[in-house]
């Protein structure tokens, strides 16, 4: 292609620096983003090179703790230690799961390239049981996503839900182990690892509102990168960026973080964007939903609106529960 003339592609000698968290469905996320600029450029695979660098979120002892997120410390737990690392030079890119993103962007940083977006849809995940509606009352439920926890407790308040941490292999594997009878985890993980042997159902949207940015892979670069700029700008999927920007700001006008259960999903038709969103309280007591559309063009000012229109309905002292 015409770029190609225009900017210093990477070589073997020289290659172009990919940094990831370490789990399998994070190296599945930085292999696609690898294997697209390849055939965008026609590139070798070794003019990259795949650096894991590790989160405070991919830390054993904390997984293994099956303690909240939000006793951790939420934001940045599985994005700060790669940002800090793109800062310092010691990597080029960064690949990420946009629902594990925070709004803010340390400054110096950029994430303006999202690749093509997965199925969004929550995935309901037991052996014994089809869906949601069969769980017998008093069921055990596994689940770390303090979203779907809420959501769950909404429409099962019989049900007992239990911390469940880890990437999903660990929670597949206490699911083995019989710890819960049932979990959820993202339709877009299992398709992207092809676990096409795992029981699972996939939840409408309508039925489990999906959390923000769900499916969608973000690729972060430094701001004066203009040679990144480029090569990313190849790749980078338009209405996936107009989907998450008003699902993103939606989310920042909300101030959502890990400790918040807040879903919020775009959808496209033409120029024209409608865009869902929903917040509850942590015990699932109470939840506010509402949908906008408008213009594609305009998501960021209908994801704002959207928000503001749920606080009203929330009502003042709605979210202080998470102080």
């Amino acid at each position: 292609m015409n770029t190609e003339n225009r900017i210093e592609l990477p070589t073997a000698a020289s290659p172009l620096r990919i940094g990831t968290r370490g789990s399998p469905l994070a190296l599945a996320q930085a292999h696609e983003t690898r294997d697209r600029l390849e055939r965008a450029f026609d590139l070798p695979q070794d003019a990259f090179d795949i650096v894991v660098i590790k989160t405070t979120g991919d830390d054993r002892t904390l997984i293994d703790a099956d303690r909240p997120l939000k006793e951790i410390g939420n934001k940045g737990l599985f994005t700060r230690e790669i940002e800090e690392d793109l800062l310092a030079g010691k990597i080029d890119i960064a690949v990420h799961s946009m629902k594990d993103m925070p709004t803010d962007q340390p400054q110096g940083l950029v994430l303006d390239c999202y690749l093509p977006r997965e199925d969004v849809r929550d995935a309901f995940v037991a052996p014994s049981y089809a869906g949601i509606a069969d769980l017998p009352k008093g069921t055990t439920v596994g689940t770390s996503s303090l979203r779907r926890r809420a959501q769950l407790l909404h429409k099962r308040p019989d049900l007992n839900v239990v911390e469940f941490r880890g990437n999903l292999q660990t929670r597949l594997k206490k699911l083995d182990d019989g710890i819960a009878a049932c979990t959820f985890l993202a339709m877009a993980g299992l398709n992207r690892l092809n676990l096409t042997d795992v029981p699972r159902t996939a939840i409408d949207p309508s039925d489990m509102l999906p959390a923000v940015a769900q499916g969608a892979i973000g690729i972060e670069r430094r701001c004066d990168d203009a040679r990144v700029a480029q090569m990313l700008a190849a790749i980078h999927d338009t209405d996936t960026g107009l989907r998450l920007a008003a699902e993103r700001a939606f989310l920042a006008t909300l101030d959502g973080s890990c400790e918040t259960p807040i879903a919020g999903l775009a959808d496209l038709s033409g120029g024209d964007l409608t865009l869902r969103g929903e917040i509850l309280s942590p015990d699932g007591r109470t939840a506010h939903s509402g949908q906008i559309s408008g213009l594609a063009k305009d998501g960021e000012a209908l994801g704002q609106r959207l928000a503001k229109d749920l606080l009203g309905q929330a009502g003042p002292g709605f979210f202080d529960w998470r102080s």
